[in-house]
């Protein structure tokens, strides 16, 4: 995997006409002349809190666009988005923008869109072994990285946990080799030993408290950190740290900046988390997608081979959060409310703002 520029705010997307299906590029221009572009937006699950903020996001810069957005969701069922994807063909829209479940599975979905015309973006999480059009996303590998150089430039040596994400999920595995990037030499050198390594079906806090407690009953508690791959993860790690009076005392990295979790970045139970500032990811997105329904398409800075191809792809960069920098981060760029995250602090601890 090639090394991407970061993508900042001052650069803007290229276009140029795409010159592969010029007979249905034709007809959608003609069709647009008329009408407004129409996005069909399939996700994964809503049930996330992360991905509310995709959502809306994506939806209020394809408004402001003119494009009309037709959002699924499919609850984590492959079945469901397969189904749900081929329903949104079913009404005409021009393009056709997945957050996959299950990377290889949605293959077929964009093998139903390419057959009639229609540009697929894989968003946030790559679709494996399929012609699509655009991937649009976070270096998720480097998030690894970002996790475990935290986690270990303050723990060199001692006991690790890692707590994977959904192992359908590709962007669980380009996480995972970010961490042992960081983390490969020390445990090779037996610095730092591996007691628990483990996936976590759809990301679930249940299944990583699960493990976790399993880990923390082999080694009687004697864990030094936990690497969790995204917060909600790292929120069933820190109940069951919580269950052993270990909170706060065990390194726990995330990836999300969930409320949730920043809130227990702020009150000391979680290390850090990845803050992804998902408004420029899902706007680019929607300008991406209206570009593709024209007939265009988007410069991107790289490449990422999903099997199939190498898929133009456009990356943002992730930010690490702790303590230090919640406010001049999330706070700042407005993601999450001070009153929120520290609702739970008394407020002559809060950070000081200045103006």
């Amino acid at each position: 995997m090639r090394t991407f520029t970061p993508f900042v705010a001052g650069v803007a997307l290229l276009f140029s006409l795409l010159a592969c299906h010029p007979g249905h590029e034709e007809s959608r221009r003609q069709m647009h002349s008329t009408g407004p572009v129409r996005i069909g937006f399939s996700m994964d699950s809503l049930q996330l809190e992360r991905w509310q903020h995709d959502r809306d996001a994506f939806v209020a810069r394809a408004k402001e666009l003119g494009a009309e957005v037709f959002v699924q969701s499919a609850d984590g069922v492959d079945a469901v988005q397969v189904r749900q994807c081929e329903n949104l063909l079913t009404q005409g829209i021009d393009v056709l923008v997945i957050v996959p479940h299950n990377g290889e599975v949605m293959a077929s979905a964009v093998r139903s869109a390419k057959a009639q015309g229609v540009p697929v973006v894989s968003y946030d999480r790559l679709i494996r072994n399929s012609d699509v059009s655009l991937y649009i996303s976070f270096d998720n590998k480097r998030i690894g990285k970002l996790q475990a150089q935290y986690i270990y430039d303050r723990a060199k040596t001692g006991n690790y946990m890692l707590e994977g994400g959904a192992p359908t999920d590709n962007n669980a595995h380009l996480i995972r080799d970010g961490q042992m990037e960081v983390l490969e030499a020390a445990v090779k050198r037996g610095d730092i030993k591996i007691v628990g390594d483990q996936w976590a079906k759809d990301w679930l806090p249940s299944e990583a408290l699960r493990h976790t407690e399993d880990a923390l009953a082999r080694v009687n508690n004697d864990v030094t950190a936990v690497v969790a791959s995204n917060d909600s993860t790292a929120g069933g790690v820190v109940q069951a740290l919580q269950e052993q009076n270990l909170a706060g005392r065990v390194l726990v990295s995330g990836q999300d900046a969930d409320l949730p979790a920043v809130q227990r970045v702020a009150a000391g139970t979680q290390s850090m988390t990845i803050y992804k500032p998902i408004a420029p990811l899902a706007r680019k997105a929607a300008e991406a997608a209206v570009a593709l329904a024209h007939g265009e398409m988007v410069v991107s800075d790289g490449t990422v081979d999903n099997g199939f191809k190498k898929v133009p792809a456009v990356l943002l960069d992730p930010v690490v959060v702790d303590r230090n920098n919640v406010v001049s981060t999330v706070i700042k760029d407005g993601f999450l409310k001070m009153d929120d995250v520290y609702k739970n602090i008394p407020r002559d601890r809060w950070p000081k703002v200045t103006q």
